[in-house]
């Protein structure tokens, strides 16, 4: 069984930075595309950054791009998200999730939420105005 928890939330100013840390246990980490993913109050969940297996790929959405970064730490069975610049509108529940990728290749990012196999359950991030 794969295990997702994600950390880092809480509170900020509008302008501050937050990092946000999802650990996974239970599978080998590095088989794993992971991606984050937001659903804020009255919406429906939406893509926010995704990174490859071997780490060389990202993407991120319009929205965030130049503002967030992913990473992965595949000695540590971990991904990262760092958040720059918050905005209000950045206020949403982030999820971790992951998607075991055996038959593509290791630079494979995948965007769309049914892509992905095991999710976190989700950590509160509050931006102030």
């Amino acid at each position: 069984q794969v295990l997702l928890l994600e950390t880092g939330g809480g509170l900020v100013q509008t302008g501050g930075s937050l990092r946000l840390s999802c650990a996974v246990s239970g599978r080998t980490f590095s088989t794993y595309s992971m991606g984050w993913f937001r659903q804020a109050p009255g919406k429906e969940r939406e893509f926010v950054a995704a990174i490859s297996m071997n780490g060389d790929t990202t993407r991120y959405a319009d929205s965030v791009k130049g503002r967030f970064a992913i990473s992965r730490d595949n000695a540590k069975n971990s991904a990262y998200l760092q958040m720059n610049s918050l905005k209000p509108e950045d206020t949403a529940v982030y999820y971790c999730a992951g998607r075991e990728n055996l038959f593509h290749g290791p630079s494979s990012v995948y965007t769309p939420e049914t892509m992905y196999d095991v999710w976190g359950q989700g950590t509160q991030v509050t931006v102030s105005s």
